[in-house]
């Protein structure tokens, strides 16, 4: 017997030990536990710890979230009285949220359970017309419908509301018929629909793949392609045209009334020399007749005699 299976055996209790003898008696008294292992660790105090699945929706009285229908906890179940000969069982649980301690007990009378302390059940109201159901009689009303002359008073009301309702149940009646009489065509067309979405994922993905990309791309929209052509990114002309629109909006209209205006009509004569520099040195690197050390000595000696009246001449 290898390891796997030993574990196996001893964890479905089919495991016996050499030293056990049948004199011993059950597996659970040679080693001295009991068979619900830690679920009956307070046995002793009448509680049994179980798994509880919350019955409805309901508000935590800690941290006031909601704890949703279905929730299961690790509860402890005790007995707490009696209905006549039916037991009234406890759980007492602990949110996950707060670790707020909520007790719920049975009530066999009116067959729900009922929150006794920590937490406080949620009221869910609907409209009977957006839910599109059915209003039943209340308990006054049933034992109303024994009176004849209620029913005939009634009459005519109920066979209108029958009357309406009636094209709607036989539409959805004939909708479900429909649908569920040939499970074999219902099959097709699921598998069918199945295995074109996963082709059309491989093509996706196979795209996405050529592209470079690891990750796969939704096809292609007019309203997608039709944004991305309206959006225009800046190049260095935009960006330099919008440094000269705002110097010469921060710079005041009237000639020489201060300093600040000078200095940005400084900066901009500065800034189209150098421009116009660069570009006759582009040209004559391109055109090879002049070499760029002695471009570059001649344009700062040239730039540095005659001062800001320099001209560069194109071979």
């Amino acid at each position: 017997m290898n390891k796997s299976s030993l574990a196996a055996a001893r964890a479905d209790n089919f495991y016996y030990p050499p030293e056990w003898t049948p004199n011993q008696g059950s597996l659970n008294k040679f080693h001295g536990q009991h068979a619900l292992r830690e679920r009956a660790r307070k046995l002793d105090q009448g509680i049994l710890i179980i798994r509880f699945e919350m019955p409805y929706n309901i508000w935590c009285g800690g941290c006031n979230s909601m704890i949703a229908k279905g929730v299961r906890f690790n509860a402890e179940k005790k007995q707490v009285g009696n209905y006549y000969s039916t037991k009234i069982w406890s759980f007492t649980m602990k949110a996950a949220c707060c670790k707020q301690e909520i007790v719920i007990q049975t009530d066999p009378k009116n067959c729900q359970y009922v929150i006794i302390s920590g937490a406080q059940q949620k009221t869910e109201d609907f409209d009977i017309e957006d839910a599109e159901t059915f209003a039943l009689p209340a308990d006054e009303e049933k034992g109303m419908l024994a009176d004849p002359f209620y029913r005939l008073e009634h009459q005519e009301e109920d066979l209108q509301k029958k009357k309406e309702a009636e094209p709607v149940l036989v539409r959805l009646q004939r909708i479900a018929d429909d649908r569920h009489s040939d499970d074999y065509a219902l099959n097709k067309a699921l598998r069918a629909k199945l295995r074109s979405q996963k082709k059309r994922v491989a093509e996706e993905e196979a795209a996405s793949r050529r592209m470079g990309l690891h990750i796969r791309l939704l096809p292609v929209a007019e309203e997608d392609t039709a944004t991305a052509s309206q959006v225009k990114f800046s190049t260095k002309f935009d960006r330099n045209r919008k440094d000269k629109r705002a110097l010469i909006n921060a710079s005041s209209i009237f000639p020489g009334s201060s300093g600040t205006s000078m200095a940005n009509k400084k900066a901009l004569e500065l800034e189209s020399k150098r421009r116009k520099i660069s570009a006759a040195a582009a040209s004559s690197l391109l055109a090879g007749r002049v070499k760029p050390s002695s471009w570059s000595q001649n344009s700062i000696s040239s730039s540095r005699h005659k001062g800001p009246a320099v001209k560069v001449r194109r071979f």
